[in-house]
C-alpha cells in the first residue's frame, strides 16, 4: 500500500457493516475517519495513538465548555473539537482493521475514552449552566444530570447487549452475514447519534437556544433509551429460549 489513494481503497474494504448505523456515522463520520486513518497509516501511527489524539481533541473541547464564557467563537471551536475527536474515534478502529494491530488493549482503551467522554461532556454542561447561564430556575441544573444518566446507561447497556449476545451465539459454518441495511432505520437513528449531539454546541453563542436544544436532545435520548432497553431485553431473552 503505497499511495494515500490505495490506502483509502483498502480502508473502504475494511469497513464495519452499515446495519444499525445512522446516516451521519455512515456518510459523514466514517468517511472522515477514513481520511484520518489513511494519514495515520502513512505516518506509521498505531491505533492506540490515534485513540489518544481523539481524546485530546474531545477533552479540550469539553474543558472549553466548562471554563470559557459562551460565545459564537467558542461554539464553533467546541463543535470542531468534538467532531474531529469523533472522526478520530472512528479512525482508530479503521486503522486497526487495516493493519491487523488491534487487540483487547485497544478495544479497552477506546471504550474507556468513550465512557469518559460521555461523563465529562454532560458534567461540563452542568458547570457551564452554573457559571455562565441565567437559568429560569435551579431545576435546570438537573437536566445535565439526567442526560448524563441516560447517556451512560445507554452506553453500558448497549455494550453488555453486544458482549452477552456475542457470547451466546456461535455462528454456524456458512451462516448468512448481516441482513440488508435499512435507510429508514438509519434516518430514525440520527437523533441518537453522537455526531448529531455535537451539533447542539453550535448554539453556544445563544445560551437560551443552547439550553432549549440541549433539553430537546435530552428528552429524545431518554425516549431512545427506553426503546433500546426493551429491544435489547427481548433479544437477549430470545437467545436464552433458543438454547
Amino acid at each position: 500500500m503505497g499511495s494515500t489513494g490505495t490506502v483509502l481503497r483498502e480502508l473502504r474494504g475494511a469497513q464495519k457493516t452499515a446495519k444499525g448505523v445512522s446516516l451521519y456515522s455512515r456518510y459523514v463520520n466514517r468517511p472522515a475517519g477514513r481520511f484520518f486513518a489513511a494519514g495515520a497509516y502513512r505516518l506509521g501511527m498505531t491505533p492506540n495513538q490515534v485513540t489518544l489524539i481523539s481524546a485530546a481533541f474531545t477533552f479540550a473541547a469539553i474543558a472549553s465548555v466548562a471554563f470559557v464564557r459562551p460565545s459564537w467563537g467558542l461554539a464553533v471551536a467546541v463543535y470542531a473539537g468534538l467532531a474531529v475527536g469523533f472522526a478520530l474515534d472512528s479512525a482508530d478502529g479503521q486503522l486497526a482493521r487495516l493493519t491487523g494491530r488491534g487487540g483487547p488493549d485497544g478495544e479497552w482503551l477506546d471504550h474507556v475514552v468513550d465512557c469518559a467522554k460521555m461523563i465529562l461532556v454532560h458534567t461540563a454542561v452542568l458547570i457551564a449552566f452554573q457559571r455562565f447561564f441565567a437559568l429560569p430556575s435551579e431545576g435546570w441544573l438537573l437536566l445535565p444530570l439526567g442526560f448524563l444518566f441516560t447517556a451512560v446507561l445507554t452506553f453500558c447497556a448497549g455494550l453488555l447487549r453486544e458482549q452477552l449476545g456475542r457470547a451466546a451465539v456461535r455462528p454456524a459454518a456458512g451462516a448468512a452475514g448481516p441482513g440488508p441495511v435499512s435507510r429508514v432505520r438509519a434516518v430514525a437513528l440520527l437523533p441518537a447519534d453522537y455526531g448529531v449531539f455535537c451539533l447542539v454546541f453550535l448554539l453556544l453563542g445563544d445560551p437560551t437556544a443552547f439550553r432549549i436544544g440541549y433539553a430537546v436532545l435530552g428528552v429524545v435520548h431518554a425516549l431512545f433509551l427506553m426503546a433500546f432497553l426493551a429491544k435489547w431485553f427481548r433479544e437477549l431473552k430470545a437467545l436464552r429460549t433458543a438454547d
